[in-house]
């Protein structure tokens, strides 16, 4: 990926011979299953990617995040407020779930290739081809890509929030959207975890001792899923749900893991505080409930900063023979969310285009990863004039 010196041009057309190369390093991160669980797996593919930051003449630094993966960040040579780029290693595929990398036509299947395998290769070969023009001693620049985000960068945003402050802008490079629409809006979100204790008997000889922490999660889920408000933007969302050891003992214990959606912190803050509620309200003789609010990211709001953002961006696009505009509020979170409330203007979708993520359907259309490369470089380009 390294080269000698050469024009924006030149590294223009550079990459438009780099096609096999971005769709091999897409298969190769593929290949490397990194669910969120999976801290040696994400560290694989920070493993893979640190060395080609570093002969781009990147310095880098590796956050150790028990029991996360490692975050890598990465910062330019060039002093000054820099361009942030932001991306993720971590995949919602459990080991053994979903694998493997296969190209039908021009698209390229696999976990992770849309969100945000692709994106990653994207950013790392705009910077190879700005580097190439000598753009990378030209414009401060600094990045993190984080290994929880699929579950809200609990462990990641406290560094986000220090490595990202002064930034004149941020870049994120999840999946892009239709149209190569660039997204400036995104919902809140948040997750809390809420466990039932009980107590266990034998559910033949000595149920009458018994307090059923299921029965008592199942009336907090029932109350919790009413908490929906569609017209305010609000969802609540029960995910997961497990307790119990036997069939034939009283449960002792039980949880459930609930997401939340919402257009303003207020709403969130007000959202958490009716499930506090909703657990003393399920709780039977015997039992009780406890919440844990595990993640929390506010919503990205558009502002005219991010507006002018998205129009700079996206005229590097249309140079490049891509789509461009602000793409309809977004309801799933992202790092830009973090991002945004620090004040930086903040823009995301600059991967490559996809459909199916979160399924065993995911896929990246392989012929957008050059353009999106391209933008990107552009970009640079831009902000280095």
């Amino acid at each position: 990926m390294q080269g000698t010196f050469a024009s924006v041009s030149q590294s223009l057309a550079w990459l438009d011979l780099q096609r096999g190369a971005l769709e091999g390093l897409v298969a190769e991160l593929v290949r490397l299953d990194s669910h969120t669980g999976d801290a040696s797996g994400v560290e694989r593919v920070v493993e893979l990617l640190e060395p080609v930051l570093g002969e781009l003449g990147l310095v880098t630094e590796r956050i150790a995040a028990p029991p996360f993966g490692p975050h890598l960040a990465f910062r330019g040579p060039c002093p000054g407020a820099p361009v942030f780029l932001v991306g993720h290693t971590d995949t919602v595929f459990p080991p053994g779930s979903f694998s493997g990398w296969r190209v039908e036509g021009d698209h390229g299947h696999g976990p992770g290739a849309f969100d945000m395998k692709g994106g990653l290769a994207v950013m790392l070969f705009g910077l190879a081809a700005a580097h190439r023009a000598g753009l990378l001693d030209r414009v401060p620049l600094a990045g993190l890509l984080v290994s929880d985000e699929e579950v809200g960068s609990p462990s990641s945003q406290p560094h986000l929030r220090r490595l990202a402050a002064g930034a004149r802008a941020a870049l994120v490079f999840e999946s892009g959207r239709a149209g190569d629409l660039l997204v400036t809006r995104r919902k809140g979100t948040a997750a809390v975890r809420v466990v039932g204790h009980g107590v266990a008997a034998h559910a033949g000889n000595e149920h009458e001792k018994g307090r059923n922490a299921i029965w008592a999660l199942a009336r907090f889920v029932d109350g919790a899923q009413r908490l929906t408000e569609q017209e305010r933007g609000v969802t609540v969302s029960v995910g997961t749900i497990r307790g119990g050891s036997s069939k034939n003992t009283v449960p002792e214990w039980a949880e459930c893991e609930v997401d939340l959606r919402f257009l303003s912190d207020a709403d969130g803050e007000r959202v958490v505080e009716a499930l506090r509620a909703a657990c003393v309200a399920a709780a039977i003789e015997g039992t009780r409930l406890e919440l844990e609010r595990t993640s929390w990211r506010s919503p990205l709001t558009r502002t005219p900063a991010a507006a002018a953002l998205a129009e700079a961006y996206g005229a590097c696009q249309r140079q490049s023979g891509l789509g461009a505009g602000e793409a309809p509020l977004a309801g799933g979170g992202s790092d830009a969310c973090t991002t945004g409330a620090m004040g930086i203007p903040s823009i995301d979708g600059l991967g490559p285009r996809g459909a199916g993520f979160h399924t065993s359907e995911e896929r990246v259309e392989l012929g957008s990863l050059v353009p999106k490369a391209q933008a990107f470089l552009r970009y640079l380009a831009g902000v280095a004039s």
